[in-house]
């Protein structure tokens, strides 16, 4: 008969339709910095344009106004020759309209007459024609700017001025010029400099905003480390002492973790109930059914046995689930060790037992303190059953864990009578007392945790039990 399909849930086989959804890769602190550093890097470009903007208005204005009373004092001195034509009245040809082709010079036309500086070497200023009288350009009261190119080709500042009507004898058009370089130069100076101090300013915000980040951020670093020794056991709870953005985060995990530890202690309880309540009358039947007159053909045998094994396997799930917050605890083994050491000496105090303890301060495991005692109390009692005189118990650190160590100076197991020990209730001499139950609840447990319970000959040529377990 086959077995039908469950109606809902995917496809044994094949992709799932929607896989899970990608982590973000990206951190806070990164992408703090660079929207700190996009934003530093526009507000300095738009700083750099608006102060070059204003630097290049300025010079342009110093320089208009210098051109500007260079034609008020040509305008002021024109006056009418002696041949009736336009002149002027005194020499205007002072630094630095006095250097030959630099650019600086002034001109004065009306119809024919120009009169001009020396710098021009008698040649003429190009004027727009709608700057000129006689070409239709209106007359202004104040010089206006225009742009153009000296005789040479050079490009030149001008600042034109027309006059309706200059020394009485008709309009005129006066001209001053200045190089375009005296603009540029100082502008590009200038530029060049602001552009290294706002260089130099954008490092400093940028280091300013960075630190700032990182010490922004820092709080969320010590909720890690807190909630990382939560994780390891060193902590129950997170402290409150936070900033107040964070505060509320805290409390809730607080709250969260507070809940987490009272449903784990019910829910361990529960089970630790169910267990003590059934292990005792299992044990206690398989032992009576090993009676053949009791059991003949064997079926209530397999009934219990399946029945132990159907309560194993959900206890160990409900187990599993209560420690589902197992990596949070931490026991060190020490004083467990002690402990069991004092308690069994004294139960086995007619054999004069021994004891070797090797184990550090410090070393921890992350496990519940009760599963701790169960496995370390099965160990060492085993030993001591079956020991002449001598036990050791020691623990060790390795890569992956800490690594129990349980062995006595007793008789000892092959490879074959080991791995047959570690089953449910399996017992290698049936006189000594005990059901069989104590080396497989401790595999049962290091298994909870993803350890390993291991037998072998050890250095006492006796049973040496090896039980790993997470750090």
């Amino acid at each position: 008969m086959t077995r039908p399909r469950p109606p809902h849930g995917p496809a044994p086989h094949g992709p799932a339709p929607h896989g899970p959804p990608r982590p973000h890769r990206g951190s806070l602190q990164r992408r703090l910095i660079l929207a700190a550093l996009v934003l530093v890097t526009v507000a300095l470009v738009v700083a750099g344009i608006a102060i070059g903007f204003i630097l290049h208005r300025f010079v342009r204005g110093q320089l208009d106004s210098r051109l500007d009373s260079q034609i008020v004092a040509i305008a002021s001195s024109l006056e009418r020759g002696r041949d009736g034509r336009l002149a002027l009245g005194r020499n205007l040809d002072g630094p630095p309209f006095d250097r030959d082709r630099s650019g600086w010079s002034w001109q004065v036309r009306q119809r024919d007459t120009i009169l001009r500086s020396g710098s021009l070497e008698g040649r003429d200023l190009t004027v727009p024609e709608d700057d000129r009288p006689d070409g239709g350009g209106r007359h202004r009261d104040r010089p206006h700017p225009a742009d153009a190119v000296d005789p040479w080709g050079n490009p030149v500042i001008l600042r034109i001025l027309a006059l309706p009507d200059a020394a009485g004898i008709g309009p005129a058009t006066i001209v001053a010029s200045a190089p375009m370089a005296a603009l540029r130069g100082p502008v590009r100076e200038a530029s060049l400099t602001l552009a290294l101090i706002l260089a130099v300013l954008g490092l400093c915000l940028l280091a300013g905003l960075v630190a700032q980040v990182r010490l922004g951020l820092r709080p969320l670093e010590r909720l890690r480390r807190d909630l990382a020794e939560i994780r390891a056991g060193k902590r129950a709870q997170v402290p409150e002492t936070q900033p107040a953005e964070i505060r509320p985060l805290v409390r809730e995990v607080n709250a969260l973790l507070g809940e987490n530890a009272a449903n784990l202690e019910r829910a361990r309880t529960h089970v630790a109930n169910l267990a003590h309540g059934l292990k005792t009358p299992l044990a206690t039947l398989t032992m009576a059914l090993r009676d053949g007159e009791r059991d003949p053909d064997g079926r209530l045998t397999t009934l219990v046995s399946g029945m132990d094994g159907q309560i194993r396997h959900h206890l160990r799930r409900a187990r599993s689930a209560a420690l589902g917050g197992a990596t949070r605890e931490r026991t060190a083994l020490e004083a467990p060790v002690s402990d069991l050491r004092s308690t069994f000496a004294r139960l086995y105090a007619e054999k004069g037992i021994a004891f070797s303890v090797e184990v550090a301060d410090g070393i921890a495991v992350a496990c519940d303190g009760q599963d701790v005692d169960e496995m370390l109390g099965n160990l060492i009692d085993n030993a001591c059953r079956w020991c002449r005189a001598r036990v050791r118990i020691a623990a060790a650190l390795n890569q992956r864990g800490v690594t129990i160590t349980v062995e006595d100076d007793g008789p000892g197991l092959d490879a074959d009578a080991a791995a047959g020990v570690l089953g449910r209730g399996k017992r290698l001499d049936e006189t000594v007392p005990g059901h069989g139950f104590g080396l497989s609840i401790t595999t049962e447990l290091a298994e909870l945790y993803g350890g390993t319970l291991r037998l072998d000959r050890g250095s006492f040529h006796g049973l040496r039990a090896r039980l790993d377990l997470p750090r």
